[in-house]
């Protein structure tokens, strides 16, 4: 008899005694039950040509063979040099990933039903003697799997005898062996039951989505021993606070990407379009199935999710430095940005076979890549940033630190700087809605809208808090004065995002809760940790986060952001940002050069600061004249654009010939009342017109 009806009785017996008596310790013995393995093995007739092949890349560089033994007297401990033990737990990681390729392959080309209903013998039989194409395509990954079982036997028995039962890596890989076990018997069930080829039950797609995350979890247990395998330092879940509850968060959201991507790839296959639009109208139908109308959310749940993981990479990155969470972030942010693209090309090209493997394979890679960061980030010997005190030293005998109150938390999301924010949002709502938007999606986005900008806010306050500690003008926040410990601000801000999301997702739609995620993530990646210690053109890049509020607005009405009017808004407050915020630089600029923040003032000086405000004013009153000039709004908005445009530029201009802190005041908090009269002449115009 023989395991999925393609592995001789024999090659299973012999890994299982090569498994077994490593456990035994007995190294000797594991010699010869490892060469009589491969002796089985390469001269096996059943077994797939690239099979033997694959084991001679494990095992050529190790002295396995008749010709040579174990080497067991290495200085890594006793046994088997760790080095080989590593090479074959990360081949098996790869295997995996092949299997999961060839499992796509039989999805995508509805081979599912190739051999049957009939699970481990096809129709029927150990060896078709005349196979279809959907047959040979199931037999093949049958085959794959198969080997990969033996891989992960394998695995499991040179790490257990390596490592014992007391350490991480034996762990994994007794969960990775149990994972492998339930992911062949849903393969099984799947194939039993008929939910392959051309079944279109919702019952498949759940089905799916238990195979998907089973696969998900053996992906990460495997990749924990790999990593465990390879002489890495020990894994601590204890003491791990926020950011462990976040690298579960992150799993899980990952998981809801996967299902979501897993059904409207099923989609592709079942409801196969000519176009974009005619996917758009078979998923638009009333009666349309859950499987078809899954395909319009799952580019918004991408990029929603690409943003959360995104912001939690970053910032397990600056909380947790080291070099392995340095390499594996970065990874991790590049990937999903690739996954991005090559998800919109396979919608481009309408879901091609290639494409499809390809989409699964940079997803499989993002995975990996989490897994791996979140090693990185759980190793014992990695530092705690959060924990980190940046207090200024006290005199003895000073007050203790009183508790945090409510009014500490508020001031983590700086309610001054949100009300703005909040006005240009709410503002765009009654722009888009040509009126009163509605009450229960006002309120919706008032609420979402805030906890978003307080979610930034806070994460800016927690990866500031060195040079805060430094400033005058912030060294009293609480997260420097340790009112509002490090772990604690940054629960408190991912608890704040994630309300944001649902909030807006549910009050309004999940296009609006995907821009606000995208403009939280554009201010705490790109600007808070990327640029705004690294170039003077920090605000002007990083400004873009300002600039989402008014889509989040749009977008809560509409459930779209093709509005042109939308856009210009969001220009407007690009090249406003510059202006404002350089006015206050321009007050503050010694203390940005003390701790090393290269704002335009503190390193090209006040002159040359002046002019680029006088610059960019005049750019604002140009952009915000353009939707008039296109017909967009009418007279009402028109005229305060052209007054509020040449106060705004009066006021630069005097900073041309006097740089001094009243004037730079005042330009600063007039700025800010010419955003906040521009948007509202607009909505009142929009309201009024129609």
């Amino acid at each position: 008899m023989s395991i999925y009806g393609f592995v001789p009785a024999t090659l299973v017996s012999a890994v299982m005694e090569c498994c077994i008596v490593f456990y035994r310790c007995r190294c000797d013995a594991a010699n010869i039950a490892l060469d009589n393995f491969v002796t089985i093995f390469t001269n096996s007739a059943d077994m797939p040509m690239e099979c033997p092949a694959v084991l001679g890349i494990l095992t050529g560089g190790m002295g396995i063979g008749k010709a040579s033994k174990l080497n067991t007297s290495t200085t890594d401990g006793p046994g088997l040099p760790l080095k080989w033990i590593s090479r074959i737990a990360w081949a098996t990681l790869v295997w995996h990933i092949v299997t999961i390729l060839a499992g796509t392959v039989v999805r995508a080309t509805g081979s599912g039903d190739g051999c049957g209903s009939h699970w481990p013998l096809c129709n029927g039989e150990v060896v078709p003697l005349a196979p279809t194409i959907k047959t040979i395509i199931e037999i093949t990954h049958r085959r794959i799997s198969a080997f990969d079982g033996l891989l992960v036997l394998l695995t499991v028995g040179l790490v257990g005898f390596r490592f014992r039962f007391k350490h991480t890596a034996t762990h994994a890989a007794l969960v990775m062996l149990v994972l492998t076990g339930f992911e062949a018997w849903i393969g099984k069930y799947i194939v039993n039951a008929g939910l392959v080829a051309d079944n279109k039950s919702m019952f498949r797609a759940i089905w799916m989505s238990l195979h998907l995350v089973n696969t998900f979890l053996l992906l990460t247990s495997s990749a924990i021993t790999a990593w465990c395998a390879s002489n890495r330092p020990a894994l601590r879940l204890r003491g791990q606070g926020p950011v462990l509850a976040t690298i579960v968060l992150t799993f899980v959201t990952m998981i809801v990407l996967g299902i979501s991507g897993a059904i409207t790839a099923l989609g592709d296959t079942l409801y196969p379009a000519q176009s974009h639009q005619e996917v758009m109208r078979l998923a638009q139908a009333g009666d349309a199935p859950a499987i078809l109308r899954l395909r319009i959310l799952h580019p918004y749940i991408a990029l929603s999710a690409g943003c959360f993981v995104v912001i939690v990479a970053a910032m397990i990155r600056h909380l947790r430095p080291s070099r392995d969470t340095a390499k594996w972030s970065n990874f991790v942010v590049w990937l999903f940005v690739l996954q991005t693209a090559v998800g919109g090309l396979n919608v481009w090209l309408k879901a091609p076979l290639v494409m499809q493997v390809l989409h699964l394979l940079m997803a499989d890679a993002v995975w990996i890549s989490m897994v791996f960061l979140s090693a990185g980030a759980l190793s014992a010997d990695v530092v705690h940033l959060e924990d980190k005190d940046f207090a200024p030293a006290v005199a003895p005998g000073s007050a203790a630190v009183l508790p945090a109150t409510w009014k500490d938390y508020l001031a983590l999301t700086k309610p001054r700087v949100i009300s703005l924010l909040l006005l240009t949002t709410m503002t765009a709502m009654f722009v888009a809605a040509k009126g009163w938007p509605g009450l229960g999606v006002f309120i919706a986005v008032f609420v979402g809208g805030f906890l978003s900008a307080g979610a930034a806010n806070a994460l800016n306050m927690v990866i500031d808090r060195d040079i805060d500690a430094r400033m005058e003008r912030t060294k009293h926040r609480p997260t420097v004065t340790s009112v509002i410990p490090g772990r604690n601000a940054f629960a408190f801000a991912m608890s704040l995002a994630v309300m944001s999301f649902l909030v807006l997702w549910l009050g309004a739609n999940l296009v609006a809760a995907t821009a606000s995620l995208g403009g939280l993530a554009f201010y705490v990646v790109v600007y808070t940790l990327f640029l705004k210690r690294r170039t003077t053109q920090n605000i002007v890049i990083g400004g873009a986060a300002g600039c989402f509020p008014p889509l989040v607005g749009w977008a809560a009405v509409t459930g779209d952001l093709g509005g042109a009017l939308a856009w210009y808004l969001f220009a407007i407050i690009f090249v406003w940002t510059p202006a404002h915020f350089w006015a206050l630089a321009l007050m503050i600029k010694d203390e940005y050069a003390r701790v090393g923040v290269p704002m335009l003032p503190s390193v090209a000086g006040d002159k040359a600061t002046a002019i680029q405000i006088v610059v960019y004013a005049v750019l604002t009153v140009v952009v915000s004249l353009i939707p008039w000039f296109q017909g967009l709004v009418g007279l009402i908005y028109a005229i305060a654009a052209i007054i509020l445009g040449l106060l705004l530029v009066g006021r630069s201009g005097i900073l041309i010939q006097n740089t001094s802190r009243p004037s730079a005041k005042s330009a600063y908090l007039f700025s800010m009342l010419y955003l906040a009269l521009l948007f509202v002449a607009m909505a009142i115009d929009r309201s009024v017109l129609s």
